[in-house]
C-alpha cells in the first residue's frame, strides 16, 4: 500500500477538505453510512485506515468498550491522537496489508476510503473474515468503479471549463491506476463492481446493504456537489461474517 499521507503537500492540502476540518458532518456520506453501523455497545471495533480517527470516536461515543484505528501514515495517526483521543481507542501506525489479523477478535470492521489504496483486496477480505467473530459485520466505503475506472479519474470538460461528462476506460482490467489528486500524484488500485461483492461472498461473507452514495439535500448548494449526482463516487457496503 502506497503512503502518500505523509507526504507535506499531500496533507497540507488534505488538511483543508471540509471532511478533515469539521469530522463526519462533513462528508457527504456520512448520512447513508451511519445507519449501516451496528449496534456497538460492548463491542470491540477494528478501524482499517482510520485517518484523523473520526469513526474511531464515533464507535466509542456508541457504547464500543475497545476501539483499534490503524494507518499507514505517521501524520495521520499523530492527528488523530490529538482530534479524536480516548482511554478506549488505540492509534496505531500500521497498513492495512501488514495488520496480523487475530483470529476471532474483532466484532466489527469498518473501513473508510482506504481500501482501493489496496491491490489484492481479495487477500483483505479473507483476513477481515478471519479476524471477525462469529456474525461480526464488515462496513467499508471505497470509491466506486464507475470512479476509480474514470480516465484520470477526472471529467472531460468543456472549453470554458465544465464539467461535460465522466469517462470510463478499461473497466474490466484491474489494478493500478495513476491519479492527480489533491495537487499530487497518487498510486489507486481499480477492482470492478463484481470483484469488490463477489470477492466478499466468495470469502464466506453474507452481504446486507450496497449503496452508492449520493449527496444529502444540503449540501446540493457547495460548489461541485451537485456533478456528483451524476456518476456515483463512493460505494457502501455492509457484510456479516457468517461462522458455522
Amino acid at each position: 500500500m502506497n503512503n502518500e499521507y505523509d507526504n507535506e503537500k499531500f496533507f497540507k492540502q488534505y488538511a483543508e477538505m471540509a471532511r478533515s476540518q469539521k469530522g463526519l458532518t462533513a462528508a457527504g456520506e456520512w448520512h447513508q453510512l451511519k445507519p449501516l453501523f451496528p449496534q456497538l455497545k460492548g463491542k470491540k471495533v477494528l478501524d482499517l485506515g482510520c485517518g484523523y480517527g473520526w469513526h474511531c470516536k464515533f464507535a466509542i461515543e456508541q457504547g464500543a468498550k475497545q476501539v483499534l484505528g490503524i494507518d499507514l501514515s505517521q501524520k495521520m495517526i499523530e492527528e488523530a491522537q490529538k482530534r479524536n483521543p480516548d482511554k478506549d481507542i488505540k492509534y496505531c501506525v500500521c497498513g492495512i496489508e501488514e495488520y496480523n489479523y487475530p483470529k476471532n477478535t474483532w466484532d466489527c470492521v469498518i473501513s473508510n476510503l482506504a481500501l482501493h489504496y489496496i491491490d489484492d483486496l481479495d487477500q483483505i477480505f479473507k483476513k477481515v473474515y478471519e479476524t471477525l467473530t462469529a456474525d461480526g459485520v464488515f462496513l467499508f466505503n471505497i470509491e466506486h468503479p464507475v470512479f476509480t475506472a474514470g480516465v484520470g479519474q477526472d471529467w472531460f470538460y468543456t472549453n470554458d471549463g465544465k464539467p461535460q461528462h465522466w469517462p470510463i476506460d478499461n473497466y474490466f482490467i484491474p489494478g493500478k491506476r495513476n491519479t492527480h489528486f489533491l495537487g499530487c500524484n497518487v498510486i489507486k488500485y481499480h477492482h470492478s463492481l463484481t470483484q469488490i461483492l463477489m470477492g466478499l461472498l466468495n470469502n464466506g461473507f453474507e452481504i446486507k446493504a450496497v449503496e452508492e452514495a449520493q449527496p444529502p439535500e444540503e449540501m446540493l448548494n457547495i460548489p461541485g456537489m451537485k456533478d456528483e449526482l451524476r456518476r456515483p463516487m463512493m460505494l457502501l457496503v455492509k457484510a456479516v461474517a457468517r461462522k458455522n
